[in-house]
C-alpha cells in the first residue's frame, strides 16, 4: 500500500480534513475521500479521524492509498510521442483531440490505451481506468503529461503535484488585450452552480492558483504564458474567463465568433518534476503544435 504524507498549512487552518484532502489532487474527489477516512485509510498526528475533523497548522496528514483493482483497459498501438522514459517515469506529449483516459462508453483511442500497448507496466495507484495517470489534460489541449511505470514513482509525483513542486507552463491565445505585462489570478474553483457539467469560480470550490505573462499583444488577442500552482479542472480556462479574457476557440468558456480552431489554444509546453528515485530535477519543453504556430501567424500577419 502506498503513502502520501504532507503536513497542513496556514491557508488550511480549520478546515475540514476531506475537504483539504480532496483539495490537494484533482483525481481525488471528496466522496472518494470520504471513503477512505471511513476505512481507516487517513490519519492526522498518528491517529485516525472522522471527516468533519478540523486541521490545524502543522498537523501531519498521512494517506494509505488503496490497493488497485484489477485492470480492464484494452492496449492499442499508436505512434506515441515519447520524450523522456525510464524504469520508473515516462514524459508523453499529447497531441490536441486525444482523451488521456477512458470512460465508460469511451474505452478505445485514449492515451491510456496507447501507454498500455507502449509500457505494458504502469502504476495501478489510481482507479482501473487510469493506469498510471498522475494527472492530466484537456481532449483539446496538446502538451506534456508525466506518467508513473511504478507504484513507487506515483506516489513520488502525486506528493510533488501536493507540494506543489512540479513546474507546469501553459501557453494559450486569449480574447481581449490584457494591458498588464504579469498577473496572479488566486480564486477557488468549483462545480457551476447553473451547469454542472462546467467549473466556475465558486466561493466553495478547491483552491486554484493561475500566474500568467503576457508573451504578444495583437489588436484583439493576446499570447500568454501560464504557470500553474494548482491544477483545477479546467483551471487555465476557467481562470481567464473569469478576468475577461476568455481562450481563443474554447466551446466551452469562451465567445462563439472566435479563432478558427478545433478546441481552446493550449498547449502544455512546459514540464518540470524531480525523479522519483534519482532526486535530479528533470524538465522538458515540447514546441508548438503547427495549427498552433499557423494561429499566431495569422495574427501577427494581421495587426
Amino acid at each position: 500500500m502506498d503513502v502520501v504524507k504532507f503536513h497542513i498549512e496556514e491557508e488550511y487552518d480549520r478546515e475540514r480534513i476531506d475537504k483539504v484532502i480532496s483539495a490537494l489532487n484533482e483525481e481525488w474527489s471528496r466522496s472518494q475521500v470520504q471513503q477512505w477516512i471511513k476505512d481507516g485509510l487517513v490519519m492526522v498526528n498518528g491517529k485516525t479521524v472522522k471527516a468533519n475533523y478540523k486541521c490545524s497548522v502543522g498537523d501531519e496528514v498521512v494517506i494509505a492509498l488503496p490497493e488497485p483493482e484489477p485492470l480492464d483497459v484494452e492496449p492499442e498501438e499508436m505512434d506515441l510521442d515519447i520524450y523522456y522514459e525510464d524504469a520508473d517515469v515516462l514524459v508523453v506529449n499529447k497531441p490536441r483531440g486525444m482523451v488521456v483516459h477512458p470512460a465508460p462508453g469511451h474505452m478505445r483511442g485514449t492515451l491510456v490505451n496507447g501507454l498500455l500497448a507502449h509500457c505494458k507496466d504502469l502504476s495501478g495507484i489510481n482507479d482501473v481506468l487510469r493506469p498510471g495517470i498522475v494527472h492530466r489534460i484537456d481532449k483539446d489541449t496538446s502538451g506534456l503529461l508525466m506518467v508513473a511505470k511504478n507504484d513507487m514513482a506515483h506516489e513520488s509525483l502525486v506528493n510533488q503535484l501536493v507540494n506543489k513542486t512540479v513546474t507546469r507552463k501553459y501557453k494559450a491565445i486569449v480574447h481581449g488585450v490584457i494591458p498588464h505585462d504579469y498577473g496572479t489570478i488566486d480564486a477557488p474553483i468549483g462545480r457551476d452552480k447553473h451547469d454542472r457539467q462546467s467549473m466556475a469560480v465558486v466561493e466553495d470550490g478547491k483552491e486554484a492558483v493561475t500566474h500568467f505573462r503576457v508573451l504578444e499583444r495583437f489588436s484583439n488577442f493576446t499570447f500568454i504564458e501560464c504557470q500553474l500552482e494548482t491544477g483545477r479542472t479546467h483551471q487555465i480556462r476557467v481562470h481567464m474567463k473569469y478576468i475577461g479574457y476568455p481562450l481563443a476557440g474554447d466551446p466551452k468558456y469562451g465567445p462563439k465568433k472566435t479563432l478558427l480552431i478545433d478546441g481552446q489554444a493550449l498547449h502544455a509546453g512546459v514540464l518540470g518534476f524531480t525523479h522519483p528515485r534519482t532526486g535530479e530535477y528533470l524538465e522538458f519543453e515540447a514546441p508548438l503544435p503547427p495549427e498552433f504556430e499557423q494561429l499566431l501567424y495569422t495574427l501577427r500577419n494581421n495587426r
